[in-house]
């Protein structure tokens, strides 16, 4: 203890001392001598709690070209030895070759932040002074006193961080199973004609999850996960109900504008027909179900791999899931002949599966595929467009980037 009120407590020249700086140095002067810790691994639960001590990376690396010059993994509190003193030149070498002016920015942020402390020596210079038999009596430069006494509050702060990323992941766990069981099974309820709103429970849903985070975090995240679990509950419900023998009936569907008094086909479970499918006089409709790669509509539009039975593995697979996912987006089988005649089935099943991913964005999907259909059948409209759109979504922020969809119909 007695070099350490030996070492200098104020910087060299006009840097002023901050109270961080004082902080530093009482919780330096109250840590318990020969207390030992090991540098790397309070390093690393730095850089662990990195966001919550408001450090950059860069500093961080600086942090790691200065516990590099001490030649010990383990540092004590009060030992005499603590404080490193590297030139300039030879740190920012150690800092993957910092330029000087950055290397000076991120050891005042390293100090301001009580990770290090200033010993500057009587005219600044960084230098170790030694006694007649080789013995260090006296160094000038940086002491890392500050990574030993806070050493518990870092491994706090970073088993926290942990506790938290474990959380979210298990929340984000609980979103993928939720949302692929309530998918599925409304799915399965249209499939089977089960009596029940499904559009509804569909829109339902998509408020649900319209309204997860881009950055997600465990208080935006857990009443979504409560919705979605209340929801696959009422779902299970009404399914099961399904299974005791009652009644035939209609079901209950709303009887807007957007749906007709009878249904499409009379089993839903039969897909549209595929392109190798007779055409009557009436219906020549373009089918290139092929043109489109099935792979990249998956992989741009995972949405509607949900509502599939088996995954979606052929331009008919999407055909058959387009069908299903109709109804539950509230476009008529008007608005879908419409658009199948327009641009055939595989292209308007490839369009539906992007109207699906978009969610919310799109407010009226029924309109909407009636503006692309029309403007498809002008020659003004591809979904190609509309995919890599969707693939610069995928790569970066959405909102950051524009978008090659038409304008949205309300």
């Amino acid at each position: 203890m007695e070099m350490l009120d030996q070492n200098p407590i104020t910087p060299f020249g006009q840097r002023p001392l901050s109270l961080g700086a004082v902080k530093a140095q009482r919780d330096v002067r109250e840590c318990p001598s020969g207390t030992p810790v090991h540098k790397w691994q309070v390093f690393r639960n730095i850089c662990e709690a990195r966001a919550s001590l408001a450090i950059s990376d860069r500093a961080l690396m600086v942090l790691n070209a200065l516990l590099s010059f001490h030649p010990d993994t383990v540092l004590t509190a009060g030992a005499t030895d603590l404080v490193v003193f590297p030139s300039n030149r030879l740190l920012a070498l150690r800092a993957h070759g910092m330029a000087a002016s950055t290397l000076r920015r991120h050891l005042a942020a390293l100090v301001d932040h009580g990770l290090v402390l200033r010993r500057d020596s009587p005219n600044g210079k960084r230098y170790a002074r030694k006694t007649s038999a080789g013995e260090l009596e006296q160094a000038f430069g940086f002491d890392l006193g500050p990574i030993v006494a806070r050493a518990d509050e870092f491994a706090a702060l970073a088993a926290a961080v942990v506790a938290k990323r474990q959380a979210l992941a298990l929340l984000r766990e609980r979103i993928t199973l939720a949302r692929r069981d309530v998918a599925k099974m409304i799915a399965t309820g249209v499939e089977q004609g089960v009596a029940a709103d499904w559009p509804a429970y569909h829109q339902t849903f998509r408020d649900i999850m319209a309204r997860l985070p881009r950055v997600p975090s465990c208080e935006a995240i857990e009443p979504i996960v409560a919705e979605l679990a209340s929801l696959a509950a009422e779902i299970v419900n009404v399914l099961e109900q399904d299974l005791d023998p009652i009644e035939p009936g209609s079901p209950n569907l709303p009887t807007d504008e957007t749906q007709d008094s009878a249904p499409e086909r009379p089993d839903l479970s039969e897909p549209d027909p595929g392109p190798g499918a007779p055409q009557t006089a009436d219906d020549e409709r373009p089918r290139s179900a092929g043109a489109i790669p099935v792979r990249m509509v998956v992989e741009l539009c995972p949405d509607i791999v949900d509502y599939a039975r088996g995954g979606i593995r052929t331009s008919q697979d999407l055909v058959s899931t387009a069908s299903i996912v109709r109804p539950m987006l509230g476009i008529s089988p008007s608005a879908w002949d419409e658009a199948c005649a327009a641009m055939g089935d595989g292209q308007a099943s490839a369009v539906l599966a992007a109207i699906l991913q978009r969610g919310a964005a799109i407010k009226n999907p029924g309109g909407y595929l009636r503006i692309l259909a029309r403007r498809a059948a002008a020659g003004e409209f591809s979904v190609w467009p509309m995919l890599m759109a969707l693939r610069r979504q995928w790569r970066a922020a959405r909102d950051r980037l524009p978008s090659s969809f038409p304008d949205d119909c309300s």
